[in-house]
């Protein structure tokens, strides 16, 4: 049976004293495990904040330097360092700034080759030691190719070899025998994307942008634009004049759910099918009946073909709605907008 002594991931309950017996308030004990997390969490949080408090030109100079690259921008590391690297290309490729990893050993042996003088390289190494990395400057001088290392010694071998060297370095690791990476690669990593940010803002890389790069999720929907996401099935059209009979029979042929009604080459009304199965049972099933009366002054669901889906989407279930028609610029219908 639990004893109350706080032993490891028993939850230790006690009444408080000088409550009324009556509401019988308890108060639980953080269990040892949570605690010690809960500390390694605000440790590596310290760390991160005082990466921050360490910027000064030499993180604008990176970012000028990352911003006028022509080529790409090469991220390259060892071990732990080496995953921090990926993230950080992933992050920048995702962002505008084309950019992939190439492990420091795998360099040596035919990888350079995926380096141009037109790319910057940007190196991994919190002790700034690293064999491979270091090594690897040499042969990006001699190639005029631009370097920046992530280091936690400024006075290490890499940080004086390259041409802009940022300090990540933090006081101690959230690991309890301070050896384990912890709070090291999440200073590396913040700095990454810190200076993914920064590339961000300066390229004034938009929403809309980042859409184009992220064709396959929800994302790029939800800032695509409606020309990009519209439908351009053909869509029943019938006069004003059409029966209900000929209206219900053009829908039941197409494969969306509205139909619109034309006066000569000028869009005069849209009407659902809901609608059409509505008017069907007001009249008694009655076929013969004008869909002209079913016009009114309401407002169309139409949207722009320039409007963002987002906001298109948003309309939709405002007016409960699953389709709107796309209009273009000229105001002439070019597709419509379903409900996904």
């Amino acid at each position: 049976m639990p004893d109350g002594s706080g032993s490891l991931g028993v939850k230790n309950e006690w009444p408080l004293k000088g409550l009324a017996s009556e509401t019988r308030a308890k108060v639980t004990v953080l269990d040892p495990v949570a605690h010690a997390a809960k500390e390694s969490l605000r440790e590596m949080a310290a760390a991160v904040e005082g990466v921050a408090s360490k910027l000064d030109g030499r993180f604008a100079r990176a970012v000028r330097t990352l911003a006028a690259c022509e080529g790409h921008v090469i991220l390259s590391g060892l071990g732990k360092s080496g995953l921090v690297g990926r993230k950080i290309a992933a992050t920048l490729a995702s962002t505008g700034t084309p950019s992939f990893f190439v492990h420091s050993a795998e360099a040596f042996h035919g990888d350079l080759g995926m380096i141009t003088e037109r790319d910057v390289v940007v190196l991994l190494s919190y002790s700034g030691e690293t064999r491979e990395v270091v090594e690897l400057v040499a042969h990006l001088r001699r190639r005029g190719i631009r370097t920046i290392a992530l280091v936690g010694r400024l006075d290490s071998s890499l940080a004086r070899e390259v041409d802009i060297a940022l300090d990540v370095s933090v006081d101690h690791e959230a690991c309890p025998n301070n050896l384990a990476p912890t709070s090291s690669t999440l200073a590396s990593l913040a700095m990454g994307d810190a200076l993914a940010v920064a590339l961000i803002r300066h390229r004034r890389f938009l929403a809309e942008d980042f859409a184009r790069l992220h064709p396959g999720g929800s994302l790029a929907r939800k800032f695509a634009k409606v020309r990009d996401a519209m439908s351009r099935e053909p869509l029943p059209v019938v006069p004003r004049s059409a029966s209900l009979k000929e209206a219900m029979l053009a829908l039941v042929g197409a494969r969306v759910p509205l139909l619109l009604v034309s006066d000569g080459d000028r869009l005069c009304g849209i009407l659902g099918e809901k609608e059409l199965r509505s008017e069907l049972e007001a009249s008694d099933g009655c076929l013969d009946a004008c869909i002209e009366e079913l016009l009114d002054d309401r407002e169309m669901p139409v949207i722009d073909a320039e409007a963002y889906v987002a906001d298109a989407l948003e309309e939709m279930g405002r007016a409960g709605r699953s389709a709107l028609v796309v209009l273009d610029r000229d105001g002439h219908v070019c597709g419509i907008l379903l409900e996904r």
